[in-house]
C-alpha cells in the first residue's frame, strides 16, 4: 500500500504559514515499506494528516492517492473495506464506546476479521498491564488504559499501514516500550508499515522515514 499526496493543504491551514519543511502543498508519499515518523508542533495538523489518509476528513485541497487510485472516489464501502482489511489506526481521542468492557471493544473489532484468539487478546492485554481491567467499562479506565485498550484493538484486524497519533502520550516509558514491541511484532507479522505521528523525536521505533508537518 502507498500513499501520495499532490499539493494537499487542509482547509484550516490554508493562511497559515508553514514551515519550509512542511509535507503540506508539496508531494509526498508514505508507504507499507516504510517506518515512518511524522513529527510536528501542536496545531499544525498531525491527526488531521491521519484523519484525512483513513478518509474520514475531506477538507482540503489537493490530492491524495492511495496505490494509485484518488481516494476521494472511493465509496463507503470501499473505505469500510479498506479499513477492515488494510488500514488501521489508533487516533488520540481513541474512539472507544465507554459503556462497553475493554475487552468488547476489542472483540468488536476482532470479530469482523479474526485474527486473534481470545487467547492471545489475553496475552497482549497482560503484556500490556491491563488484563485485571478487560472487564471493565472503557469509560472507567484511566487514559493510559485506554490508549492500550485501542492499541490492542487497532492490531486486532489485517493491515498493511497502522497510524498511530500520538498514541503512547498518557504511557510512562516503560509502558511505551512495552507497547511499541507489540506493534512492531504485529508490523513484521503482517508485513506491515507503520507510521507514528509525534510532537518529538521518538526512539521506541526503528524509523527508516522522516516526515514534517
Amino acid at each position: 500500500m502507498k500513499f501520495l499526496l499532490k499539493n494537499v493543504i487542509p482547509f484550516p491551514l490554508i493562511d497559515s504559514p508553514l514551515s519550509e519543511k512542511s509535507l503540506w502543498k508539496t508531494e509526498t508519499e508514505i508507504e507499507s515499506s516504510a517506518i515512518t515518523i511524522a513529527e510536528a508542533p501542536s496545531g499544525t495538523g498531525k491527526t488531521t494528516l491521519v484523519s484525512i489518509l483513513y478518509g474520514i476528513r475531506h477538507d482540503y485541497e489537493g490530492k491524495v492517492y492511495m496505490n494509485d487510485t484518488d481516494i476521494a472516489a472511493y465509496s463507503i464501502e470501499d473505505w469500510a473495506e479498506i479499513r477492515r482489511t488494510k488500514l488501521s489506526a489508533v487516533f488520540q481521542d481513541l474512539r472507544l464506546f465507554p459503556s462497553l468492557t475493554a475487552r468488547q471493544n476489542i472483540k468488536l473489532k476482532n470479530d469482523l476479521n479474526p485474527v486473534l484468539t481470545d487467547e492471545e487478546i489475553d496475552s497482549m492485554a497482560k503484556q500490556l498491564g491491563i488484563d485485571h481491567r478487560m472487564d471493565f467499562p472503557c469509560g472507567k479506565l484511566s487514559l493510559g488504559q485506554q490508549q492500550r485498550v485501542a492499541i490492542i484493538r487497532a492490531l486486532a484486524q489485517p493491515f498493511e499501514i497502522i497510524m498511530l497519533d500520538e498514541p503512547f502520550s498518557h504511557l510512562d516509558e516503560n509502558n511505551s516500550k512495552i507497547a511499541a514491541e507489540l506493534i512492531l511484532h504485529y508490523c513484521e507479522k503482517n508485513k506491515a508499515g507503520l507510521m507514528l505521528t509525534s510532537l518529538d523525536p521518538s526512539t521506541m521505533f526503528p524509523f527508516n522515514r522522516f516526515i514534517y508537518i
